[in-house]
C-alpha cells in the first residue's frame, strides 16, 4: 500500500507538472472507485489546477472551480503518468483503470488498482473534510506542531500493541503496515509492545524514530516521476519485505509474522530480545 512516503511524492510530483493545466478530460471506469455523485466528476472538466495536497494517505487536486478531486489508492491502487495521454478507448470491466484524467497540455494520468479486491476511492467534493476518512485522521506526524509531548498524549492510556497504534489513521495519518515495521525496527521496539506502557526513554525513541524515518523516506522519494516511487521505497526498507534476509544492524535473520491479509516484519535481536514472536499462521498448520 503506498503510504505518507511515496503519496507525498506523488503530490511533489503532480504539483510541479500540472499547476495551472487545465483539466481536459476526468472520466470513471470502475463505477465502483467514485464515492460521490455532487459534485460531478464531469465538474473538473474545464477547470485550472491551482495545488496538490496530502491528507495522510489521501491525494488532494484542488481546482479553481471550488472542487477537489480527491483519492486514495489503497493497497494495490497507483497513478500510471502519461507526457502523452492515450487516445484509447477505455471499456469499463475490461482494464485495471480506475480513473483516466487528462490536462491542457496533452499529459494526464490513469488511477489503476491490481487485483480483484477493489478498494481504490474517489472522491469529488467542495472542501477535503467532505472524505469521511479525511474528517477523521489524526494528526500528521510531520506537522511542525507535532512534538514528542503530543505524541506521548496520543499513546497515554492505549492499552494496544504499538504496531496497531501506528497503523490507527484516526490516532496518525499517513503510516502503514511497511512504514510501522520500519519505525519499530528503529526505534528497537516490539511491535506488541502495548503504547499505555511504554516508558518515557522508549516514547523518546519512538518518537525520533517516527519522524526520521519518514523524514527520509519522503526525501528519498522527492524528484522521483511515479513509475520510480515503488522501487525507492523497496530499496529503503530494511526489514519490511525482507523476510529471511539479513538485518543491517545486528546480522540476525529478519523474521514475518503473518495475519490474515498482510504480515509484519522484524529483528528479533534488535526489537524483541531475541525471542522469535509467535507466527500464528504456522501456529494453525501445527494443529
Amino acid at each position: 500500500m503506498p503510504e505518507m512516503p511515496e503519496v507525498q511524492g506523488l503530490v511533489y510530483f503532480l504539483r510541479g507538472r500540472v499547476t495551472g493545466l487545465t483539466v481536459t478530460r476526468a472520466a470513471i471506469t470502475a463505477i465502483a472507485a467514485l464515492k460521490t455523485y455532487d459534485p460531478p466528476i464531469t465538474a473538473l472538466v474545464g477547470s485550472t489546477i491551482t495545488g496538490i495536497e496530502r491528507h495522510g494517505k489521501f491525494i488532494d487536486v484542488q481546482t479553481d472551480a471550488e472542487s477537489h478531486l480527491v483519492f486514495h489508492l489503497a493497497k494495490a491502487g497507483w497513478l500510471r503518468w502519461y507526457e502523452k495521454l492515450p487516445d484509447t478507448i477505455i471499456r469499463p470491466g475490461k482494464t485495471p483503470i480506475a480513473l483516466r484524467v487528462g490536462f491542457s497540455d496533452g499529459s494526464g494520468f490513469d488511477l489503476t488498482e491490481a487485483g480483484t479486491k477493489k478498494s481504490l476511492a474517489v472522491y469529488v467534493v467542495r472542501r477535503p473534510e467532505e472524505v469521511p476518512g479525511i474528517a477523521r485522521l489524526g494528526p500528521d506526524p510531520l506537522d511542525a506542531d507535532f512534538d514528542r509531548d503530543a505524541f506521548a498524549a496520543l499513546l497515554a492510556g492505549r492499552r494496544t500493541q504499538i504496531k496497531g497504534v501506528l497503523r490507527d489513521q484516526s490516532v496518525l495519518a499517513g503510516v502503514g503496515n511497511a512504514y510501522s515495521d520500519e519505525i519499530l525496527h528503529a526505534a528497537r521496539m516490539s511491535p506488541y509492545a502495548l503504547a499505555a506502557n511504554l516508558t518515557d526513554p522508549e516514547i523518546d525513541g519512538l518518537y525520533t524514530a517516527l519522524v526520521d524515518t519518514l523524514a527520509e523516506a519522503i526525501a528519498a522519494s522527492s524528484g522521483k516521476p511515479p513509475a520510480d516511487l515503488k522501487d525507492a521505497k523497496r530499496r529503503g526498507m530494511r526489514v519490511h519485505g525482507r523476510r529471511g534476509e539479513t538485518c543491517v544492524v545486528c546480522g540476525d535473520e529478519v523474521r514475518s509474522v503473518f495475519f490474515a491479509d498482510n504480515s509484519l516484519e522484524y529483528c528479533a535481536t534488535c526489537q524483541t530480545g531475541g525471542k522469535i514472536l509467535a507466527d500464528r499462521r504456522l501456529s494453525r498448520l501445527l494443529k
